[in-house]
């Protein structure tokens, strides 16, 4: 006879100690990037969140009662959706770092172009799909 398959809310235990990890260092990095210039938190929480949702459901829970992740992340969650206000956010922030990128980098000379253009490029696609998500609905707080 075969046994049943995991409901989601009984999940298998062989991986749980591996999401735990990541789950917990994708926190701490998010959190190192609220202080960081350069180093993102919202992408770190979302990470967090689903690590946790696999491997430790009190952090998942507490990511979610969080005062300023948990809307971001129930947004995510349920709508797959990033509030406007999270995208200018993340769009200013990233503008701000290839600007600084780009001063250093040109102003110390003896770098090869593609060291400049390939994070540049990599934060434009990463705002292009950002404001290709949508907003959500009834105009939710993030």
């Amino acid at each position: 006879m075969n046994a049943p398959s995991p409901t989601p809310e009984r999940r298998p235990a062989r991986f749980r100690w591996a999401w735990w990890l990541l789950a917990y260092a994708s926190l701490g990095l998010g959190i190192l990037g609220a202080f960081l210039p350069g180093l993102p938190t919202t992408v770190f929480i979302l990470i967090a969140a689903y690590a946790a949702s696999r491997g430790s459901e009190r952090l998942h829970q507490r990511l979610l009662a969080h005062r300023h992740f948990g809307p971001l992340i129930r947004n995510w969650q349920q709508h797959r959706a990033v509030p406007r206000k999270a995208k200018w956010a993340a769009s200013w922030t990233m503008l701000g770092c290839a600007t600084v990128l780009l001063l250093v980098m040109l102003g110390s000379g003896g770098h090869a172009a593609w060291m400049i253009a390939l994070p540049i490029a990599c934060m434009a696609c990463v705002a292009l799909w950002l404001w290709t998500r949508p907003e959500p609905p009834g105009g939710e707080k993030g």
